[in-house]
């Protein structure tokens, strides 16, 4: 019974081994490319008591290669000097105005009810969302709206390239990326017609104006706490080209500075990456933690060769694909698979005891 439970251990390690493969070679890049005509882009951000970020990607927005633009930020409730710091960046740039949020109603998230505020706002034939913690090079927006004309998109989102500086930050972190590029292969999000193909990030979201007026996404998903996932699941529903990528040095972010932040945050959306179900959760933590100890116990040498070098050579390529540190991904492979544990018992206590919460608000 223990030699069919290795062999399948040994089977599932391959499989991701061949996904994160597949989407090493084959990963979307993005290349110089001239922008059709000269469309007004939106750049919409919704802010939070975000006076640590700001003027950062106010900055980065400015430096921009691409100038036709309009930059709207939604002042959503912050209670730190989030909007005086916007007021005082709009007396450098004409291009960017503030307004402060409606205030919440019952059956919407902050989050989504911030970003479909901001589209009503834009003018521009493109709107881009931006979460206010990234960080952009300036031929950022050149390259995606030239991108998203190329291939005639719907949507385009980008999980940026993750900074991490701290331990915690080691532990919880590449989790995302980790799940992310040894279960999906992403460059089928847009060759494929299955919504069970998708995937978003809410850091970055290129929409075709016309395309997001048309479906209202952010309405469709107003309660949903994962609106990313889900409006990507419903463009590709209604056979809206969709496309997401990984890797993209052009934009950075860092998401949590704490072990606690990590934990908390991806608490909200990791079981998503298993269509909400902790059981398929729980089977692929067993699948690639567990196996860490029965293996070695258990398995005869062959086992253990076949085992550990697909398991040491999907580290590497994830590493690889999503441009992080290999060295410390695999120093860190055993608290992090201990906290994708932890992330997730934490995910069902907050789920059932209705405590879930992010920024100060409920989410549950």
């Amino acid at each position: 019974m223990i030699q069919y439970l290795i062999w399948f251990f040994i089977l599932f390690s391959f499989i991701q081994f061949l996904v994160v493969l597949f989407n090493f070679i084959f990963r979307p890049t993005l290349k110089t490319g001239q922008i059709k005509g000269t469309p007004v882009i939106s750049i919409l951000i919704p802010a939070r008591n975000e006076g640590k970020n700001i003027q950062n990607l106010l900055d980065d927005i400015r430096n921009q290669s691409y100038t036709n633009l309009e930059v709207i930020i939604c002042n959503d409730h912050s209670e730190d000097n989030t909007r005086e710091l916007v007021e005082f960046e709009m007396q450098k740039d004409s291009r960017i105005t503030v307004f402060d949020a409606e205030e919440l109603p019952n059956d919407w998230l902050g989050k989504n009810w911030a970003c479909h505020q901001l589209a009503q706002k834009a003018k521009g034939d493109y709107i881009l969302f931006l979460d206010a913690d990234v960080r952009i090079e300036p031929t950022l927006v050149e390259k995606t709206v030239a991108y998203h004309q190329q291939k005639k998109l719907g949507l385009l989102s980008i999980f940026p390239t993750q900074e991490m500086k701290s331990p915690g930050e080691y532990n919880t972190v590449p989790l995302m990326h980790y799940i992310l590029v040894t279960l999906l292969p992403l460059p089928l999000v847009l060759k494929s017609k299955y919504a069970s193909l998708a995937a978003a990030n809410g850091q970055f979201m290129l929409f075709n104006k016309l395309i997001y007026n048309q479906e209202q996404p952010h309405e469709k998903v107003k309660k949903n706490k994962v609106e990313d996932i889900k409006i990507a699941q419903n463009f590709k529903k209604m056979k809206i080209n969709t496309a997401c990528i990984t890797g993209v040095s052009e934009i950075k972010c860092r998401m949590y500075d704490s072990y606690k932040e990590g934990v908390l945050g991806f608490s909200k959306n990791m079981v998503t990456f298993f269509g909400n179900s902790y059981l398929l959760s729980f089977l692929f933590w067993g699948a690639t933690t567990v196996s860490l100890m029965i293996v070695p116990l258990y398995g005869n040498p062959i086992d253990n060769i076949l085992f550990f070098a697909l398991f040491l050579l999907t580290k590497i390529l994830f590493s690889l694909t999503s441009r992080q540190k290999i060295v410390y991904n695999l120093i860190y492979t055993i608290p992090q698979h201990i906290t994708m544990l932890v992330i997730l018992l934490v995910s069902i206590y907050t789920k059932f005891t209705k405590t879930q919460q992010w920024k100060g608000r409920s989410i549950s």
